[in-house]
């Protein structure tokens, strides 16, 4: 983003920020790179701190419906203490390593549909102004690649990825939401689910990969959820056709011999503590066409379905309306 002019309470002389991620995604659990880059006002400030904000948007499903808000997952102080002379322009590197459970926001290229932001803030004699944000990119790790490489192999399609609040009971989840990625069944499984929802929950020790199926409104449930969990090493080397494959077959029989709709158990999914204020949503923001067409086997896998689930430009859009909408919170 272009300069942004910072601290107005201290006059149209305030120094500007523009901080720049480095180019290409970032991995969960891994650095994230760039610069701020600061240029002085029309006096010398004494920069208290500046400080990186990631930012998600996220859903949470309560009484009256649901709702979505911007929830702050992370901080980094990058630099500070520092005299920042009139007209003066100074560039700060930075490297932060991004929490494992962060969400992926693109697969081969094509966006999810996920919204993360980074933002800076800046403060200077007390003063602290939201600056500067940008867009975070997320790229899955081999783990997560591999075992969606083989959802796409083995006819899964995608239908859409969003970011619930609340907790997976029984995980060892850290973050207060996580990423669910919808998917349409295979033709092999299309007879018995509607649909299969994939999470992970990544750590340094490895990933853990939670599995339901044809998840309902008001049947989520702490004490009787019918989830499948696993877990895989960052590196593993499997046959992850036949594995992920065994994992969805021992989830439909599991399913069909209790005879119920498999769903997330949840801790605290039914409010919305820690929000933004905005409650506003789009109608069918995570919705594209194309949700029941079968993904061919091949190399790009699940890439196709997302091609065929979530329009780019539907995703570019959402992007926008949340920066939109952020800015004009502050």
């Amino acid at each position: 983003m272009v300069f942004k002019r910072l601290l107005g309470s201290l006059g149209i002389g305030g120094p500007s920020v523009d901080t720049v991620l480095d180019p290409g995604p970032a991995l969960p659990g891994h650095g994230l790179t760039g610069q701020v880059h600061l240029r002085g006002g029309d006096a010398e400030f004494d920069i208290d701190h500046i400080t990186l904000e990631l930012l998600a948007r996220v859903e949470a499903e309560h009484d009256g419906g649901e709702s979505e808000g911007t929830v702050t997952f992370d901080r980094f102080t990058v630099a500070g203490g520092f005299r920042l002379a009139a007209g003066e322009r100074r560039s700060i590197p930075f490297s932060v390593a991004l929490p494992w459970e962060t969400p992926v926001t693109e697969l081969y290229g094509q966006p999810l549909g996920v919204v993360l932001g980074v933002r800076t803030e800046l403060a200077v004699a007390g003063a602290k102004d939201k600056g500067d944000l940008d867009q975070l990119t997320v790229g899955p790790l081999p783990a997560q690649e591999a075992i969606l490489e083989a959802l796409g192999q083995l006819g899964f399609g995608f239908k859409s990825a969003d970011l619930e609040y609340g907790r997976i009971g029984g995980t060892g989840q850290q973050l207060p939401f996580y990423q669910e990625i919808e998917l349409t069944p295979a033709p092999q499984y299309a007879h018995q689910v509607n649909e299969i929802e994939l999470t992970f929950l990544a750590s340094p020790a490895g990933l853990e990969v939670v599995l339901g199926a044809d998840k309902r409104g008001g049947l989520f449930s702490t004490g009787h959820d019918e989830l499948a969990r696993y877990t895989v090493g960052h590196h593993d080397s499997r046959d992850w056709n036949a594995e992920v494959d065994g994992w969805i077959r021992r989830l439909v029989e599991h399913r069909a011999s209790y005879g119920s709709h498999a769903a997330y158990g949840h801790e605290g999914g039914h409010g919305h503590h820690g929000y933004g204020h905005d409650e506003h949503h789009h109608d069918g923001r995570r919705s594209g066409p194309g949700m029941g067409t079968a993904v061919a086997a091949g190399a790009a896998g699940l890439a196709v379905g997302v091609v065929g689930g979530m329009v780019a430009a539907e995703a570019v859009d959402e992007i926008g309306d949340f920066f939109e909408g952020d800015e004009d919170e502050g």
